[in-house]
């Protein structure tokens, strides 16, 4: 207990330092190995969704408020997801060989009875296929090993950190001929991701904000939710979730062609992702036929209460048949 109460102390004052000077940052898993980046994305307005688009889920293009953040510079890789999948391994990451009992309690993921990273390797590969409830316990399990309150992006966040400012189809402009020195795609994926950071990154600095795997938002999907937004500004939106089907999804992946990683470009989880699933209920945790979906971690500059934060963790998985 002293041990985690001191690294939490220790990642407070961590987070005081960074909250005020907003800077991108590094962050230790302390009693670990491991570490991962995080970027910063200033505050703003933009214009959310797309109005020459042909898909209607797009429409109407609005204005959006979103108070600064950060955001991980890179999708989060099997090096972090593993420990918290497996205690055994992670306890070969913990430097005297030990967990603490606080982040033990944390729920894990049952075992996938197939091999999750579909041949694609494990080494800086984006860890995939995990459900919307899976990514938000992998947040948990952070929070309680550092302190600090890490959650799925907003659909809203996500679009505006991937634009980087622009006004464009893409971050780079409207011509996806140049896609290819940003994003692993379609054309020219190989039909598997790549290790992250092999291409080209947004002007805020994530690499692979487009491609190589399909990014998780907290939203519940709805394919008319910014009829909402038709006048003013809206003030950092997010549809909360709900139900089990559908999530927003975001970025499109390397089975996606270039139309589908467009920056306004959504899609949505769907229960065919399971349906090889033999188990009855089907698992709370994998989609053994997405091995195209991922997740990138985001932390607010103002982060919630300690009993918001848990509420936001907490809430009990439903039940998929």
């Amino acid at each position: 207990m002293k041990r985690v109460l001191f690294f939490a102390l220790l990642a407070g004052m961590q987070m005081a330092n960074a909250q005020e000077s907003h800077e991108g940052y590094t962050q230790k898993i302390e009693g670990t190995s491991l570490e991962f980046t995080m970027e910063a994305i200033p505050g703003g307005e933009f214009t959310m969704g797309s109005a020459s688009s042909k898909e209607a889920d797009e429409k109407p293009a609005h204005r959006v408020k979103i108070d600064p953040f950060w955001m991980g510079t890179y999708e989060v890789t099997w090096n972090l997801f593993e420990p918290f999948l497996y205690k055994d391994y992670e306890i070969t990451k913990s430097i005297d060989g030990e967990i603490p009992a606080e982040v033990d309690a944390v729920t894990r993921p049952t075992k996938p009875y197939l091999d999750m990273t579909f041949g694609f390797g494990k080494d800086n590969q984006p860890a995939l296929a995990m459900t919307h409830y899976n990514a938000i316990q992998f947040c948990k399990w952070l929070y309680i090993r550092t302190g600090v309150f890490y959650r799925l992006p907003t659909e809203a966040e996500w679009e505006y950190a991937c634009r980087a400012g622009s006004e464009t189809a893409y971050f780079f402009g409207d011509d996806a001929s140049s896609l290819s020195e940003y994003a692993i795609y379609s054309e020219n994926a190989d039909g598997k991701t790549a290790k992250v950071g092999t291409k080209k990154p947004n002007p805020w600095g994530l690499y692979d904000i487009l491609g190589n795997v399909s990014e998780w938002t907290y939203d519940q999907y709805d394919a008319d939710y910014y009829q909402n937004f038709q006048e003013g500004v809206a003030d950092n939106p997010v549809n909360q979730p709900t139900k089990l089907y559908s999530h927003s999804v975001r970025g499109g992946s390397f089975e996606s062609d270039a139309n589908a990683l467009r920056s306004a470009a959504r899609d949505a989880s769907d229960p065919v992702w399971k349906q090889l699933d033999p188990q009855i209920p089907k698992s709370n945790w994998w989609f053994p036929e997405a091995p195209f979906v991922g997740m990138r971690l985001v932390r607010p500059v103002q982060p919630p209460s300690h009993q918001e934060i848990m509420e936001y963790y907490d809430k009990a998985p439903l039940k998929d048949f």
